[in-house]
């Protein structure tokens, strides 16, 4: 099996736990769980960005089969691209549980990395696409 493939795999059983996430927070909201303010508010900012960054993925994994990277770069790419996606989403979470309002922890620095791979990973993808159709 091609290995974007198996990523792309990945991505579509991840999509459901993105959901039940959601319905989590939903849960949480209605049934009178004590979440203050700042914690619903970086459980949505995590849960929108995994949702999001997901579905990104399967358009990043299909462009990516466009290109003329190597397979073990295809793969570091592909690897890359989760971490990203896991580091953006958790460090919300992450800061959920263990910082403050208005100040940095050690989820927001997990989050500006998820970000910086992100960004890697989307240039790496255009260059490889410019280079494809140059």
């Amino acid at each position: 099996m091609d290995i974007v493939r198996v990523f792309e795999i990945i991505s579509w059983f991840s999509l459901p736990t993105v959901m039940f996430g959601g319905f989590s927070l939903l849960r949480l909201v209605t049934k009178g769980r004590t979440l203050t303010p700042f914690q619903v508010t970086c459980f949505r900012a995590g849960h929108a960005h995994a949702g999001v960054l997901l579905l990104m993925s399967l358009l990043y994994y299909r462009y990516l089969t466009e290109t003329t990277y190597s397979e073990n770069s295809t793969v570091v790419l592909c690897v890359m691209l989760v971490v990203g996606i896991l580091a953006q989403s958790g460090g919300f979470f992450l800061h959920m549980m263990l910082g403050r309002e208005g100040e940095r922890s050690v989820g927001t620095l997990l989050t500006f990395f998820g970000a910086a791979l992100l960004a890697v990973t989307t240039l790496a993808l255009a260059f490889g696409l410019a280079a494809f159709h140059a």
